[in-house]
């Protein structure tokens, strides 16, 4: 269902979760937001209403700007209109990659890449996480996600704790994601000019 775009936001903490839903109330994350970009990214793309759902799916701070008021700024400033242009490529980037994990990499991998990306946007190793929130995310039943947990663990690459997931070895973490991580991360860099990483 379409929801009209009223106001922009631009997260400098926390993480923003770009969620699609499908009827019987399917619901499954399609990307997310940090540190590195904003909602309503179809904004710039010249509509004025989401497909999607944004959510904050871990707490933090940013800043809010009525739409109209970025439509004003991108006719006015070719530097910005051109910047935030980029910044959809690499949303489009990561959609493309996130439906690619969904489809071809098994629970365990698209944790680790789900995981990686957090990190990247959050800048720390402690993600504030419930089971129930990871399910929805990753669009499985809470009980996969929490076998997935307790082999990322055995395996010495997390530790998970009630409402929380500790990255322990992030290089281990990035073996496992494989392809799945890094070529929209890697994007980002290229057409941003900086890494993904907050």
């Amino acid at each position: 269902m379409e929801h009209p775009i009223d106001e922009i936001v631009f997260p400098v903490s926390g993480i923003l979760s770009v969620v699609a839903r499908g009827p019987g109330g399917h619901a499954v994350e399609a990307g997310l937001v940090g540190c590195d970009g904003m909602s309503g990214h179809m904004l710039l793309l010249g509509g004025t209403e989401s497909v999607h759902d944004a959510m904050m799916q871990i707490g933090g701070h940013g800043w809010r700007l009525p739409a109209e008021a970025l439509r004003m700024a991108l006719k006015s400033d070719e530097e910005l209109r051109d910047r935030l242009l980029r910044y959809v490529q690499t949303v489009l980037v990561q959609l493309s990659h996130s439906a690619l994990a969904y489809g071809k990499a098994v629970i365990d991998v698209r944790l680790a890449r789900w995981l990686l990306m957090c990190q990247d946007r959050l800048g720390r190793d402690q993600l504030d996480l419930t089971h129930e929130f990871l399910a929805l995310m990753l669009g499985v039943r809470r009980s996969g996600v929490t076998v997935a947990l307790h082999r990322l663990e055995g395996d010495g690459l997390v530790r998970s704790r009630r409402g929380s997931v500790v990255i322990r070895d992030r290089a281990g973490l990035e073996t496992l994601a494989a392809d799945f991580y890094g070529v929209p991360e890697a994007h980002y860099q290229r057409l941003l000019g900086v890494p993904l990483r907050c």
